[in-house]
C-alpha cells in the first residue's frame, strides 16, 4: 500500500499524534494485519485485543486517571488519537478497527460515568487487553429511537434485577462485561433510563442468538432473565443513563468517521495499484482520462472527509466545547463518501471487483454498516438541523 501522511501536517495535530500515526502504521505492517485470518471472527478478535493490549494501543481507549492507575495513555480520552488509530487500523483490516473501537466504546460509559471503584475494577484490564468490553444499548424495537427501549430493571433488596432483550450487540458472546442501558422508570421516556455494568457470567444473562452479518464480526442478541446486579454497578446517576449513552456516543461517533476514512484510503490504494497495472487497448487503465477524473473526485472526497473528521476531533480536544454538530457532519459525510469511493474503485476492477475475499470486495461489505451504526445517516441530518435550530 502507498502510505501518504500529508494530512498529518495539518494544524489539528501535534507531534505526538504524528508519531502515533506513523508508529501504528509500522506496527500494522509488522503484524501483517492485511493478511489477518478472520475465518473465526471470535478467535481473531480475542487475538487482536490481546496483541493490541500487549503492545500498548488499547491504552488510548481509556483515561489514565490522576495517578495513572486506570492504565490509559492520556488523562482524558483524546479524540484525535482515537481517530488516527481507527483510520490506520481501518486501512489494514476492518476487524482490527472493530476490535480496537469496541474496547473504547464498550468501556466508554465506565470512563465517563463510572464510580472510582468501577473504573479501577474494569479499565486497567481493558487497557491491557485482558478483558473485552461491550456496549449494550439497542433493542429489537429500539434502535435509532433509544428512548423507546423496554429492557427494564427494578430495585430489589439493594440490587437491580434486569429483564428483557438487547440486540445488535457488538462483542456479544465474546465480551467479559457489558455496559447495559435499561429502563428504571416506566413512564419517564428518555429520563427513565439507567446504566449498569453486567459481567458476562452473571446468572440470568444469556446469549440467545449469534447474528451473522455481511461484514463478519461478533454480534449477538442478549437475553436478561431475572439478572441480578448490585446497585454499586450503576453507571452515573439513577435515570440519567440516556445522557450517559449520548455522551459516550458523542465521543466515539467521530472515530466511526475516521474508520470510514481508513476504508476509503485503502480503496484508493487498491484502485491506484490496479489502474497502473491493468492493460487495456494498448495502454494502462490509468492512462484514460475517465480514470484520472475518477481519481480526482476520489481524492477530493477523501480530503473532505478527513478535514471534517479531524475538525470535529480538534473541537472536542482543543476547543473544549461540544462537538455534536461537527461530529454528526463528519460521521455523515465520511461514511457516505467512503461508500461512494469504494463503489467507484470496485467499478474500475470490473469482474475482479466482485470476487469474494479480495480487498476491494471486503471493503464493499465492510463500509455498509458504518452508514447505520452509532446513528444512521438520516439521524445525523436531524442532529445537525437540531443544533442549527437551537441557535
Amino acid at each position: 500500500m502507498t502510505r501518504e501522511f500529508n494530512h498529518l501536517e495539518w494544524p489539528f495535530f501535534d507531534d505526538a499524534h504524528r508519531d502515533l500515526a506513523r508508529t501504528l502504521d509500522q506496527w500494522c505492517q509488522d503484524q501483517n494485519l492485511s493478511a489477518l485470518d478472520d475465518a473465526d471472527v471470535y478467535a481473531a478478535c480475542r487475538d487482536l485485543v490481546r496483541r493490541m493490549g500487549q503492545d500498548g494501543w488499547l491504552r488510548y481507549c481509556v483515561p489514565s486517571g490522576d495517578g495513572g492507575e486506570l492504565g490509559g495513555r492520556h488523562p482524558q480520552l483524546d479524540s484525535r488519537s482515537l481517530c488516527l488509530i481507527r483510520e490506520t487500523l481501518g486501512r489494514y483490516h476492518a476487524l482490527a478497527d472493530f476490535a480496537f473501537a469496541m474496547q473504547g466504546l464498550g468501556s466508554g460509559a465506565i470512563s465517563l460515568g463510572g464510580s472510582d471503584a468501577l473504573k479501577k475494577r474494569y479499565l486497567p484490564s481493558v487497557a491491557a487487553g485482558k478483558r473485552i468490553a461491550a456496549f449494550a444499548l439497542s433493542e429489537p424495537e429500539a434502535g435509532s429511537d433509544v428512548a423507546a427501549l423496554s429492557c427494564a430493571a427494578r430495585e430489589e433488596g439493594g440490587d437491580y434485577v434486569l429483564n428483557g432483550h438487547k440486540t445488535w450487540i457488538s462483542n456479544g458472546g465474546l465480551a467479559d462485561f457489558y455496559c447495559v442501558f435499561v429502563r428504571t422508570d416506566a413512564d419517564a421516556g428518555s429520563r427513565g433510563i439507567s446504566a449498569f455494568v453486567v459481567d458476562a457470567d452473571t446468572p440470568g444473562l444469556e446469549i440467545q442468538e449469534k447474528i451473522d452479518v455481511m461484514s463478519p464480526h461478533p454480534l449477538a442478541l442478549l437475553r436478561f432473565d431475572q439478572c441480578r446486579v448490585p446497585a454499586s454497578n450503576m453507571l452515573g446517576e439513577l435515570n440519567q443513563g440516556f445522557k450517559l449513552a449520548m455522551r459516550t456516543l458523542d465521543v466515539f461517533r467521530c472515530s466511526v468517521a475516521a474508520a470510514a476514512l481508513g476504508f476509503a484510503r485503502r480503496a484508493l490504494d487498491e484502485g491506484l495499484g490496479h489502474a497502473r497495472r491493468r492493460k487495456m487497448f494498448g495502454q494502462t487503465l490509468a492512462d484514460f482520462q475517465l480514470t484520472q477524473a475518477a481519481f480526482g473526485d476520489i481524492a477530493a472526497e477523501i480530503d473532505q472527509s478527513a478535514l471534517l473528521t479531524y475538525r470535529a476531533a480538534w473541537v472536542r480536544d482543543v476547543a473544549g466545547r461540544s462537538s455534536t454538530s461537527e461530529t454528526a457532519m463528519a460521521k455523515m459525510i465520511s461514511t457516505e463518501s467512503a461508500q461512494w469511493v469504494i463503489d467507484r474503485v470496485l467499478q474500475m476492477f470490473g469482474g475482479q471487483g466482485v470476487v469474494t475475499n479480495t480487498p476491494i470486495e471486503r471493503l464493499y461489505r465492510d463500509i455498509r454498516a458504518l452508514r447505520i451504526y452509532e446513528g444512521a445517516t438520516e439521524v445525523q441530518k436531524l442532529i445537525i438541523a437540531r443544533e442549527l435550530l437551537k441557535g
